[in-house]
């Protein structure tokens, strides 16, 4: 990596010019760096796979300090552009030769599947290596120290310029503060300190993703581009990471199915579809909306077209044989002719009608569960994940489950179903309550049967064209209804799943993970008609623009407890920083509380003397005159450090070098003054 964000002064970018090869790099870093504006420009290039455009006359810009949500259905040429922007793959240029990529000499930091971490580091060092280049300037600046104490002419005024330009470089880019950056890196992306000294080699490979992305944050390159960074991430550290990437200074690609990250952190979403990228500014939520007001106008543009063709063709077809009128039937030949054809838009796929309604009120209070304990496993394997559950979910209550992996959410959903015994507590069900359950692992669908068989027993009093209907709502055409369960893909599985769903006309709908495996069309669905749906649901889910749009009370599941959140996610995340900020709050104060009693505690142990209590008055008054004297000598040696790297200066040998023996001479003196304070505070 590059270091970037240098702020040198002409005077220093001289000084550099006479400075050795290893540190060169700081003048260009400061010519092309954070000052450029566009990162990166792409014009009209194309890519061929088997001679067909995966891209297609595709451009794209990208400014400092943007960050973009690349966005787009799977193999549609994401990872591909990415690979062309890092100079992975080649381009192909437009038919008439046009088409060209320009990154700026910016440094770049790239998370790809594979993690490129050293499997043999540990932890800690492979943190440290994203400073590299700053030891390298710490240690020649140790090197230059040694060699200013006992160097003189030349020698002296190279050293101490050399020392100055890269004192101010260090201290600009808090190199005495790598140990702070890192634990707040670590901690934030879910490392605590134990963990520090493990081997890269003995983590998972989530866990290993983690750190890939604390190393690249580290590193603070001009460029990131990360490309699915949220796999892997609970909740919590996808929080702290969109507060992290939102006060990034620099620019930020990334490519994510997670449009709630997406919502919190994009200025930008760029869409590749059907070969071509179409920008919309603003958040995720800004990209709804354009998108879908996009469409409609090109569908309104096309059609107002196709009126007025087949209004030009059919006066053409009726007046070109009648001698009164053949001559202006021949101009709207050739008006027709000038036409710019508008090609029919290529809408999103076409995506499913999910229809949820039901057909009877249940009581007012749907299901209690009372004191129940949720306990997994058999025999030894048996293991309590909750002491005592309680929880009412009322008509109408939208209630999202959340928690870790392995906390027990599919199991509560069990439990209130009677998949799971409890040995005690109760389970309560209120009267006319009709549920529906959509299983992630859509255990209840038998391998063998075709989707049409599926429907048909359960419910054998429909005729085959109302089945027909009822898949085709969920795009099952054709000769799609024959397929078996067993070569349906999971998104497929999900969507004869919800078709099923949709016809039971259940007043409580129980959803584990709907939106696994599902395209963002049928997601979008999904989600307006679970928002719009007006029956009670019980939904465990990890993604948070789902929980955040169609969730009225959050239940969040730890392994200490059950803790309840009324509203929807961003509630949720609001409450929770803020209980943290209070919890913060009253550990300093108890911190301090402590400290207090302990000093008061003290003092009242001491017996103290007169003598005593002058001798420390004595010392109290001499520490005070020591930070006086030692913050006057700093002050004078930070005035000598700027006035020996003055030009005018350094080229004065005889001034030069009275300056850096008085330089000496104060740095001794500040410490041993510091040694007497030091000894005198102890």
């Amino acid at each position: 990596m590059k270091i970037s964000q240098i702020s040198f002064t002409i005077n220093d970018i001289k000084i550099l010019k006479r400075l050795s090869a290893i540190y060169e790099y700081t003048e260009n870093a400061k010519t092309k760096g954070m000052n450029r504006l566009v990162l990166i420009n792409i014009e009209h290039i194309y890519k061929y796979f088997n001679g067909e455009p995966l891209l297609k006359d595709l451009s794209f810009t990208l400014n400092n300090n943007e960050t973009v949500g690349l966005i787009g259905k799977n193999g549609c040429g994401k990872s591909t552009l990415l690979k062309i922007l890092m100079g992975q793959e080649e381009f192909d240029k437009a038919p008439d030769g046009k088409g060209s990529v320009t990154v700026s000499d910016c440094a770049i930091g790239y998370l790809e599947q594979n993690s490129g971490l050293d499997s043999s580091s540990t932890v800690i060092d492979e943190m440290n290596h994203a400073f590299d280049k700053l030891f390298e300037v710490k240690k020649r600046m140790d090197e230059l120290t040694q060699c200013m104490t006992s160097s003189s002419g030349d020698q002296l005024e190279l050293a101490a310029e050399e020392y100055s330009t890269l004192s101010s470089y260090f201290e600009a880019h808090d190199g005495y503060n790598t140990d702070f950056k890192i634990k707040l890196v670590l901690n934030g992306m879910g490392f605590s300190d134990l963990s520090y000294d493990r081997e890269i080699s003995s983590l998972s490979g989530g866990e290993r993703t983690r750190l890939a992305i604390a190393k690249l944050l580290l590193e603070q390159p001009e460029l990131l581009i990360l490309d699915e960074p949220t796999n892997h991430l609970d909740f919590k550290t996808l929080i702290w990471l969109e507060d992290y990437l939102k006060s990034y200074r620099g620019a930020i690609i990334i490519v994510s199915h997670d449009r709630y990250f997406l919502d919190k952190i994009c200025t930008r979403i760029c869409e590749i579809e059907n070969g071509q990228l179409c920008s919309y500014r603003g958040s995720y939520s800004d990209y709804v909306i354009l998108k879908e007001q996009k469409n409609a106008r090109l569908l309104k543009e096309y059609e107002a077209q196709q009126k007025e063709i087949a209004d030009l063709t059919e006066y053409i077809a009726k007046n070109k044989v009648r001698a009164s009128s053949a001559k202006m039937a021949k101009s709207r030949e050739k008006m027709l002719e000038r036409i710019d054809r508008i090609e029919k838009p290529q809408i999103l796929d076409k995506a499913p009608r999910i229809k949820l309604e039901y057909s009877i009120e249940p009581t007012k209070e749907v299901v209690q569960i009372v004191n129940c304990p949720l306990v997994v496993g058999s025999g030894n394997s048996k293991k309590t994940l909750i002491e005592s559950l309680n929880l009412c979910v009322r008509r109408g209550e939208h209630v999202g489950i959340i928690g870790e992996n392995g906390v027990g959410k599919t199991s509560v959903l069990k439990l209130i179903q009677g998949e799971i015994e409890h040995a005690s507590g109760n389970i309560v069900w209120g009267n006319n309550v009709k549920k529906a359950y959509f299983d992630q692992e859509h255990s209840s669908l038998n391998p063998h049967d075709t989707a049409i068989e599926a429907v048909g027993k359960r419910y054998p009093k429909m005729s085959d064209n109302e089945i027909r209907r009822a898949l085709a709502s969920v795009l099952f055409h054709g000769e799609d209804v024959f397929k078996p369960i067993a070569v349906l893909s999971g998104g497929e599985r999900a969507k004869l799943s919800f078709a099923i769903m949709a016809l039971q006309k259940a007043n409580l709908l129980i959803l584990d993970e709907p939106t696994n495996h599902i395209d963002l069309a049928t997601k979008e669905v999904l989600e307006q008609s679970l928002e719009e749906y007006t029956g009670t649901m019980i939904l465990v889910s990890h993604d948070r623009y789902l929980l955040n749009k169609t969730v009225s009370r959050i239940v969040e599941i730890t392994p200490e407890g059950v803790n309840f959140y009324d509203g929807g996610f961003d509630l949720y995340t609001q409450t929770i920083a803020e209980r943290e900020r209070h919890e913060q709050e009253r550990a300093a104060e108890l911190k301090r509380e402590k400290e207090r009693e302990e000093y008061n505690l003290t003092k009242q142990k001491q017996y103290r003397s007169k003598q005593q209590r002058a001798d420390d008055a004595k010392r109290r008054q001499r520490i005070a005159e020591l930070e006086r004297q030692i913050e006057s000598i700093d002050e004078e040696i930070t005035m000598l450090e700027e006035e020996i790297s003055q030009p005018e200066v350094a080229a004065d040998f005889k001034l030069m070098s009275e300056k850096c023996s008085r330089l000496e001479q104060l740095k001794t003196e500040s410490e041993q003054k510091m040694s007497e304070w030091a000894q005198l505070e102890g």
